[in-house]
């Protein structure tokens, strides 16, 4: 039966509808020995705080917890982004703010407070080849002259979890395996020219009965499809950015090429017709010479 509590106001990601869940921390804690190569047994220990409308395009950013002494950011991009850190850093700032006030710190008295440290992360599992790790860092955003004069420092971490790359990281997780196995089933039946529906259905059919994620995505199967959809219309919508993006460059580029090359023509012709009129004149001048000397002559 599908969840009652799911909010209609925005639609979550596959990947935070695994590892974003209260009934699901056992994978969401799996996932962070994996990344943080820790060893910790007791999912109860993970607080998830997500901030339910903090939304993206729509849809709400996609897992963030507490554990122990650190706060986690994980998120999950389908196209390559490099703008991922000042994203975080406003969403960073936010549970910050939601930590300080449900734990009564004073950030205005003489007092140190304790903060949990950050770990923000990126799950990228998009058609762009990218490394199996990237750091991408804030200041890579700010004007070259002036980045190291920054104040402020913020690094996400990006780990490609395409099929072949942090296969190390995918066997210690199995459930990030698995989801991964998902996404990458929905893209080869979608090359393989299925309508986007059957290719999610189909790749939710064929998953092994031994994967641990299968019965709660079978269970839910309908969230799944509407989730994988929406990813979908999203990477869809990203790309017709992109291309808008091209055309216009496209346009402005043959527009600023046109009025280039009539400035240069204008140019071109004025010259001309400077050197045409001295010669005319030229000639002219010559002309009354050779008409003043018969007229001597005569």
């Amino acid at each position: 039966m599908a969840d009652s509590n799911i909010n209609a106001k925005h639609k979550d990601r596959l990947f935070s509808f695994i590892f974003g869940k209260e009934k699901n921390k056992k994978w969401t804690l799996e996932l962070y020995n994996a990344v943080n190569h820790s060893d910790y047994k007791d999912p109860d220990e993970i607080e998830i705080n997500t901030i339910e409308d903090f939304l993206y395009m729509g849809m709400k950013n996609d897992v963030s917890f507490l554990l122990h002494s650190s706060l986690n950011l994980y998120e999950h991009q389908s196209t390559y982004n490099p703008n991922m850190p000042v994203r975080q850093l406003i969403y960073i700032g936010q549970l910050y703010d939601k930590y300080i006030k449900q734990n009564s710190l004073n950030i205005y008295g003489s007092s140190k407070i304790t903060l949990p440290v950050p770990k923000l992360v990126t799950f990228y599992n998009g058609t762009t080849d990218a490394d199996d790790e990237t750091d991408l860092n804030l200041s890579d955003l700010f004007p070259e002259k002036d980045n190291s004069e920054s104040d402020v420092a913020l690094r996400v971490r990006m780990l490609n979890i395409n099929h072949g790359h942090n296969k190390e990281l995918l066997e210690k997780c199995r459930p990030l395996f698995e989801y991964s196995w998902v996404v990458e089933q929905i893209r080869i039946n979608r090359r393989n020219k299925l309508p986007i529906e059957d290719a999610v259905n189909k790749a939710l059919d064929d998953m092994p009965d031994g994967f641990s994620i299968k019965a709660y995505l079978m269970e839910h199967r309908a969230e799944v499809n509407i989730m994988c959809l929406t990813e979908y219309d999203e990477a869809e919508t990203m790309n017709m950015f992109k291309e808008e993006g091209r055309k216009e460059g496209r346009k402005e580029g043959l527009k600023e090429g046109l009025k280039e090359g009539l400035e240069k023509g204008l140019e071109q012709g004025i010259k001309e017709g400077e050197a045409e009129r001295r010669r005319l004149e030229a000639e002219i001048e010559r002309l009354r010479k050779e008409n003043e000397e018969l007229k001597t002559r005569k």
